[in-house]
């Protein structure tokens, strides 16, 4: 039988907290998917209203979504290019963004977008946060 000694037993500890750490920090670090929608000129407030419900709603309906934020720019720097509507989609982790992408209910609400016609153009930004 081999026998591991003191400092073969730290090493070996030593690696298995690493690799338990890289495995849970992986799996369970959020992820921010920002949406901003440029609406058509003929948009009304009420279809405005429809879409950023919809979106909303999606918390209740896909797994994975931990938070919904949403709101209208008001920068005074003017760099906003015509995108006034901010959402932002905070995701348990990566995975569960990638399993929202083709979900069902994120198709229909695509589909509800389309039915409307008021989109003009849209960018997405997907990050993990990080802290100093």
């Amino acid at each position: 039988m081999n026998k591991i000694t003191g400092s073969g037993l730290l090493i070996l500890a030593l690696g298995a907290l690493v690799l338990f750490t890289v495995s849970f920090t992986a799996k369970t670090e959020q992820v921010r998917h920002i949406v901003v929608f440029k609406y058509k000129a003929n948009a009304t407030p009420a279809q405005i209203a429809q879409v950023t419900q919809a979106l909303g709603d999606l918390k209740n309906k896909i797994p994975g979504i931990v938070s919904f934020e949403h709101g209208v720019n008001n920068s005074p720097e003017k760099k906003n290019l015509g995108f006034t509507h901010v959402y932002l989609l905070t995701f348990k982790d990566a995975a569960a963004r990638d399993a929202y992408l083709p979900h069902a209910e994120h198709k229909k609400f695509g589909q509800m977008l389309g039915k409307l016609g008021i989109m003009e153009d849209v960018f997405v930004v997907d990050y993990a946060p990080e802290s100093k």
